[in-house]
């Protein structure tokens, strides 16, 4: 813990950023100092510790080998497969230098882009660090992406050479990749001369020669390799990583390389309260932001044992997390709250399995953290449990309760308060000017952001500036797109999206409000509410809800009244939806997060738009089904 008021240290963030994070950088390794901390000249892109030269793989894995070869710096755990793999710092050094030298041998030089089309195995993490050691930029595409989302992603980054997989595998079932990967090669305007395809041994594939090489190969041939880093500038890119939409050409999220190492190990000290030798459990995906930061670069960063986990939360059963934790003396654990509501609707004697004394805190973010859901997490495992919000675009928490300062309180229903560098300011949707405690307004940030935040979308300064500077016009403002209000302590609340936001009969009401309420309903295990078109109020909140286990047995018009009544009490008769439809599961992505805008465009009858990373088709189909009912 830090010897030191959350408050005073957050001030220093915001009121001298250049001294501030000045110390922060000495946290690291650099070969040669930066010209200056923050280089303000051109607005609103800010360049951290440029004129530095500095190296991520070097960071998280080179640094540490004096101290703690021998430490476990790579936990791989598949209940897929039934494979548990360590690997120890020294191990790791040398898996990453067998991957970059395997990279070097096709060619692969500093800023050229690696696109990594990979299930959560090992050889994903060495094929990140390795592109990181040689100054080469990584793409990692979640593997739930299909074809032609697979091929924008090729046609924009365009990549000197993929790495893939022959398949991963979801639930015991396999899931083919390299069949995806040819289609998408097939359909791409930029597709590189060279495949390196690791073969798992669970799906037939078809090599494409000369372009597939074997990773098999690559590593004898390469398997006493040394490959040293490549020192690259601060501000040189680390990683293009895509958002998801429905609909346009994929944002590439274009991340540097020393502030992001900065704020990742800045972020695990105050925000995770994570310390070298300790280890650290994300239940995320590579291909997601979350695991980019908090799998692989944070806690190597920090000198931590990060644990890579390939399975669902419920196989072999729901009591699978805690069964790692025990295992592996996890003392810190990030996941998501979908997974807890999962993990709800199963037997409670399976929290009580195992041993959990070692686990100080439960993380959850991804998707907002409804109070209920929190407030059983807590209580049933004994445990902190502390939201955090951001974004793909920031990189690290914008908002969190920081372990590291005891003397901040995390808030059921709150994500918590600014971070060290963000500042964060509510303001009105149309002037731009601040609102009042209590009031809601757009969550957005002060120029510049601090270290670890995006560059700029890739080979698209303009897109960047007309995405989220230009919000309000005059002012250097990052928008979140997303409603909050903040009370007197400096606490906030996050409402939804700023375009999830439903005018009825000229009433704007959240969408989270709405959910909020409901899922503190004691039948309701989960809800998903969304704006329909309506012909005599502009709008109409349409709710779906899975009831919790037990529930069979009350009629659905019973349970909808209850639910209706429940919304009427807590929000208001404005606030109550004009339809409740009861549905078994809620339309998914693969990494837990809800597919609104598919359930709402199935509402009002238009196309859901790109479903590629739909966990469970039948749950989508449950919408229309639902909606045809009385």
């Amino acid at each position: 813990m830090i010897d030191a008021s959350y408050a005073d240290f957050y001030r220093r963030s915001v009121d001298s950023p250049e001294a501030f994070w000045a110390e922060q950088a000495q946290a690291i390794d650099w070969k040669k100092p930066w010209n200056s901390v923050l280089d303000r000249s051109r607005p609103p892109f800010s360049a951290w510790f440029s004129g530095g030269l500095t190296n991520l793989c070097h960071n998280a894995v080179d640094r540490h080998l004096p101290e703690r070869a021998g430490q476990a710096a790579l936990v791989y755990v598949s209940t897929e497969t039934g494979q548990e793999v360590s690997y120890s710092y020294a191990e790791l050094h040398r898996e990453v230098q067998i991957m970059a030298a395997s990279l070097q041998s096709l060619g692969v030089t500093q800023g050229d882009r690696v696109l990594i089309y990979m299930p959560m195995i090992p050889e994903a993490v060495f094929a990140m660090l390795a592109c990181v050691r040689l100054g080469a930029v990584h793409s990692v595409v979640f593997g739930g992406f299909a074809s032609v989302s697979l091929a924008a992603r090729i046609d924009d980054a365009q990549p000197k050479v993929i790495v893939s997989a022959d398949a991963g595998s979801r639930a015991g079932k396999v899931v083919s990749y390299k069949p995806l990967l040819d289609e998408a090669l097939r359909l791409s305007q930029h597709p590189p001369e060279q495949v390196i395809v690791v073969d798992r041994g669970l799906a037939d594939w078809a090599r494409q020669a000369p372009r597939d090489v074997s990773y098999a190969d690559l590593r004898t041939r390469h398997a006493r390799a040394e490959v040293p880093c490549v020192w690259v500038d601060s501000t040189h890119p680390s990683y293009i990583l895509y958002t998801s939409g429905t609909t346009g050409k994929p944002k590439g999220v274009q991340r540097d390389t020393g502030g992001y190492a900065v704020a990742l190990q800045l972020s695990m000290r105050v925000i995770f309260g994570g310390q070298p030798g300790e280890t650290f459990f994300c239940t995320s995906d590579i291909g997601w932001v979350v695991g980019h930061s908090y799998i692989v670069y944070a806690p190597l960063l920090s000198g931590m044992t990060t644990i890579l986990y390939e399975g669902t939360p419920i196989r072999p059963d729901a009591a699978v997390f805690w069964r790692i934790v025990e295992q592996y003396r996890v003392n810190q654990m990030f996941s998501a709250p979908t997974a807890m509501r999962v993990l709800k609707r199963h037997d409670p004697a399976l929290l009580q399995r195992h041993d959990l004394s070692s686990l100080r805190a439960i993380f959850l973010a991804g998707e907002p953290l409804d109070e209920p859901t929190g407030r059983w997490a807590a209580e049933s495992l004994n445990k902190p449990v502390i939201d955090n919000y951001w974004q793909t675009e920031t990189g690290w928490p914008i908002l969190a309760t920081p372990l590291g300062f005891p003397d901040v309180a995390s808030r059921m229903g709150s994500p918590g308060v600014s971070m060290p560098g963000y500042k964060v300011c509510l303001r009105n949707e149309t002037d731009g000017e601040p609102v009042a405690p209590g009031e809601k307004g757009v969550v957005a940030i002060d120029w510049p952001l601090p270290p670890g935040c995006l560059q700029t979308i890739w080979g698209d300064d303009a897109r960047f500036v007309d995405t989220y500077w230009s919000t309000y016009p005059n002012r250097q403002v990052y928008s979140t797109f997303d409603w909050g209000r903040q009370d007197a302590d400096g606490y906030l609340y996050i409402l939804g999206r700023t375009d999830d936001v439903i005018n009825v009969a000229g009433h704007r009401l959240g969408t989270r409000e709405i959910e909020e309420s409901i899922s503190a309903h004691p039948a309701v295990a989960e809800v998903a509410v969304v704006g329909v078109q309506d012909a005599l109020k502009g709008q109409a909140a349409w709710a779906f809800v899975v009831l919790r286990p037990g529930q069979d047995n009350v009629t659905a018009q019973a349970s909808q009244a209850s639910i209706a009544a429940h919304v009427d009490a807590q929000l208001g008769a404005v606030a109550r939806p004009q339809r409740i439809c009861l549905v078994t599961a809620l339309p998914k992505t693969r990494s837990g997060k809800m597919l609104r805008r598919a359930i709402q465009a199935i509402c009002e009858g238009r196309d859901p738009g790109d479903l590629t990373t739909l966990e469970d088709p039948l749950a989508l189909q449950q919408i229309p089904d639902a909606i045809a009912r009385p």
